[in-house]
């Protein structure tokens, strides 16, 4: 199934409703939208197997320039509208993109991309003007609204941080199943716990540029499903959605549950969420007390997964499973969980080690074959780095984070490029970047500096090194608040020991995941 077999038999049926504007998007204008754009990549040169790039804000647009990647069987790699253009091109250029789409409202980072990005044979902007871009509208006006003749899945190729040096493409292998197959994901989303069909209509309050909507949201327009896409989070505005398109499946963050639980209670109690079926949530882990009171608020309706962009595995747990196992991610669903010691070894039921997932799916991060090693091992098993420990009844609790990665809101961090800025600023003589416990967000981004001149140390220079950041980084993955100590801990030869510094910040906490 994908958006052609619904715009045949449901031609006027929404496939996508913005939940601001109102905008809806007809399965039968997406599907003629992407045949022209993929008949554009065709005429482009590009083949199966060759890669896209789209910086586009949550909008129709990016679905449609999705689905024609993904019927053209390309590589398609959606970036952060927060990204500097210095960060953008660099996956652009990593991703060996060969073209880029845009759109006016990215106007901003778009332009200082064309001196950047040195393989790229072509820019398309929509809605607006840009000196180096062509419009995207001309350039598919001509196209043909029928399917290219040479239709073939195609896949995501997703960006994630991870330990070592600047953020590294995942690359799965592409489908080999005819177009339109059923996906394993699809297949587990119609599934019992979920009964997702072609009656769902699902609220997606993230950026679409993120593994979890991205791909949820282009599931159930397979399945023939409507989403509701959210341009940015607004707590009330997504309980008004709910309400007003009898949103039955909905996908968050737990700091979309703080938002929405910061409410007054009369106006929580206010919407009609009768319709609300099953809330997923993922990307973070969710904080007891919270998940507690939206179970009471919503029922027994969360349902709570454990994954990683990567895609090697996952975990899975209902509402009622969680409060007999409060404060798990669940049990291995279609894969199985090992938890090893440093040595590889298997640890016994209740000791935290390594998390290895066994028949999950298999990656590389693209252009780094000794990343990928390290996360392999020798049984063949894959890991993403992050720590926890399995009960006597399989259930999965992770308590520690893969090395000295954050994860803010849902959004992973990567430390290294904040250290690596705030090292070049002439009043740091030493910089550790973690994350530390907050309430909101989970983890909020802290540099503990080192000054050349301890007595500089102080709100001024803090002030200075955070907009110092702000004009080299995006906003994101700057701190949102400055330490100073008279010396960084590091060992003799030089080794960061970042591990004893944020036990200072997170003493008294039973896990490092708040």
């Amino acid at each position: 199934m994908y958006p052609a077999v619904h715009a045949k038999e449901r031609p006027d049926k929404a496939a996508c409703i913005m939940g601001a504007g109102g905008q809806v998007t007809s399965y039968a204008a997406l599907d003629a939208a992407s045949n022209r754009i993929a008949h554009l990549m065709r005429r482009l040169g590009l083949k199966r197997g060759d890669a896209v790039a789209i910086l586009v804000e949550n909008s129709p647009r990016f679905f449609e320039v999705c689905w024609a990647a993904q019927r053209a069987g390309l590589y398609y790699t959606p970036i952060s509208t927060h990204l500097t253009a210095e960060e953008a091109a660099y996956i652009i250029d990593d991703s060996d993109s060969r073209v880029l789409f845009s759109s006016a409202a990215m106007a901003e980072t778009a332009r200082p991309l064309v001196p950047l990005t040195t393989g790229l044979t072509a820019r398309f902007m929509t809605g607006g003007d840009i000196p180096g871009y062509e419009h995207l509208e001309d350039a598919i006006a001509s196209e043909s609204e029928e399917p290219i003749t040479d239709e073939s899945e195609g896949s995501e190729m997703l960006y994630s941080s991870g330990t070592t040096g600047r953020p590294k493409g995942i690359r799965r292998p592409l489908p080999d199943r005819p177009i339109g197959t059923p996906s394993p994901m699809m297949q587990a989303l119609a599934s019992g716990m979920f009964g997702a069909n072609e009656d769902t209509v699902y609220l997606s309050p993230a950026p679409l540029y993120h593994s979890a909507p991205l791909r949820f949201t282009m599931t159930m327009l397979r399945i023939g499903a409507t989403i509701v896409v959210m341009e940015r989070f607004d707590a009330r505005l997504a309980l008004e959605l709910i309400e007003r398109h009898g949103v039955t499946m909905s996908q968050w963050v737990p700091t979309h549950f703080i938002r929405m639980l910061e409410l007054d209670g009369s106006e929580r109690a206010g919407f009609e969420l009768g319709s609300h079926k099953v809330a997923l949530h993922a990307a973070a882990p969710c904080p007891v007390p919270v998940k507690e009171q939206m179970i009471d608020w919503w029922g027994p309706i969360l349902v709570e997964y454990y994954s990683a962009t990567e895609g090697n595995g996952s975990t899975i747990i209902s509402s009622t499973d969680w409060l007999a196992h409060r404060g798990s991610v669940g049990r291995a669903m279609g894969c199985s969980i090992h938890i090893t010691g440093e040595e590889g070894q298997e640890l016994p039921t209740g000791e935290p080690g390594t998390v290895y997932f066994e028949g999950g799916g298999q990656f590389s991060y693209h252009k780094d074959e000794e990343k990928t090693d390290g996360t392999r091992h020798p049984q063949g098993w894959t890991t993403v780095g992050d720590i926890g420990y399995l009960d006597e009844d399989g259930y999965l609790y992770l308590t520690d984070r893969k090395a000295h990665m954050i994860i803010s809101g849902g959004v992973n961090i990567y430390p290294q490029e904040t250290e690596n800025l705030l090292i070049m600023h002439s009043k740091v003589r030493d910089v550790a970047v973690i994350g530390v416990p907050d309430t909101e967000f989970g983890e909020a981004v802290k540099a503990v500096v080192q000054p050349v001149n301890m007595a500089e140390a102080g709100p001024e220079l803090e002030a200075e090194l955070m907009e110092f950041c702000r004009n080299g980084l995006s906003s994101i993955k700057c701190p949102r608040s400055v330490d100073f100590e008279a010396e960084i801990p590091r060992s003799e030869t030089g080794k960061l020991h970042k591990a004893a510094l944020k036990e200072r910040y997170w003493s008294g906490h039973q896990t490092r995941i708040v």
